[in-house]
């Protein structure tokens, strides 16, 4: 049994009714503690092996709290997060939302995530009227063409056993220009979904939010493909899947490195349509990496709809360190 303490409150029951991501989403307004303030309604979910809270969790919470002081014919376009110090999956966080500003054609929010009383994470948000614009000059980057198509329904099925408790699906497969030596021109790719199916009556804030809970998979992570290095030396177990997938690449390298630590910094999120979409359709996405070097990297993301629509853009830097030495390969 979880313990209490993962949550302020006692949890309701799961609702049949709605998704597994609607339900992560969930927040529970502290009024008692002050205006804007908020906490996960529901348990934070941490990832099999990491170090605490899956930081999409955190992204998306405080948008959801930003949402809920803001009029309904206002959109959040851009989000600018920390990541300050790693988020207890095990005591539950606190939401502080500050108005920051109130335009005619946009507002701005700042959202403190905080346990024990320190801030662990710390995002700007900024919403824009829905009929602020006037003239405009449009364009937009185009979806890549002969991608392999999303899992079907066969796949999926297997994809949800193999969920690890995750509120989303995630395909990832052949990287573009995987064949490449030069890091910056590799791409990392995946299809990403909601699990299950979005209660039909969400709003588009629902949509919006899951898709920033969905915008860091394997975002920072994806630098140990570009760079054809290992996460982790595989167990024996996972020698097959592990080398096919991120050490196939290193045979481009005298020598494959090994990551000691991958730990997102920040997290920026360009929102182009965040209304007319649906977080339970499948969504794909490419990271590719700018930069890298003084033990961080910069990656960037482009999230497209599978009618080609560009939904969001999305930054993150990242520290990333190498094992200083090369550990014992097992024997095969």
């Amino acid at each position: 049994m979880a313990p209490d303490y993962l949550t302020n409150i006692n949890p309701p029951p799961v609702d049949a009714s709605k998704s597994a991501i609607e339900n992560s989403l969930e927040l529970t307004a502290l009024s008692h503690i002050g205006p804007d303030v908020y906490t996960n309604t529901r348990p934070l979910w941490r990832p099999p092996g990491a170090r605490g809270i899956y930081g999409g969790a955190v992204i998306a919470h405080c948008l959801v709290a930003g949402q809920f002081t803001i009029p309904s014919n206002f959109t959040a376009h851009s989000m600018h997060c920390y990541f300050v110090l790693a988020g207890d999956s095990e005591i539950p966080v606190i939401y502080h939302v500050d108005r920051v500003r109130e335009g005619k054609s946009f507002a701005t929010r700042t959202v403190q995530a905080k346990q024990r009383g320190r801030c662990i994470f710390t995002t700007t948000i900024s919403f824009t009227h829905d009929n602020s614009e006037t003239a405009v000059i449009t364009h937009t980057i185009p979806l890549p063409k002969g991608l392999k198509p999303p899992p079907n329904d066969g796949e999926i099925v297997e994809m949800v056993r193999a969920n690890q408790g995750r509120p989303f699906l995630s395909d990832r497969f052949k990287a573009s220009n995987a064949e490449s030596n030069n890091p910056h021109e590799r791409k990392a790719r995946q299809w990403i979904k909601a699990a299950g199916k979005l209660n039909p009556g969400a709003d588009y804030k629902t949509h919006i939010s899951a898709l920033a809970y969905m915008s860091d998979s394997y975002f920072i992570g994806s630098v140990a493909m570009i760079h054809g290095v290992l996460r982790h030396w595989p167990k024996p177990e996972e020698l097959s899947s592990q080398l096919s997938s991120e050490a196939e690449s290193s045979k481009r390298n005298k020598r494959a490195g090994v990551v000691s630590m991958l730990v997102s910094l920040d997290h920026t999120i360009y929102f182009h349509q965040a209304r007319g979409f649906m977080a339970d359709e499948w969504i794909f996405a490419e990271v590719s990496s700018p930069w890298s070097g003084d033990g961080r990297a910069v990656v960037t993301q482009h999230m497209f709809a599978r009618d080609g629509t560009l939904l969001a853009t999305c930054f993150q830097e990242g520290v990333v360190r190498m094992q200083q030495e090369e550990p014992v390969r097992p024997q095969l």
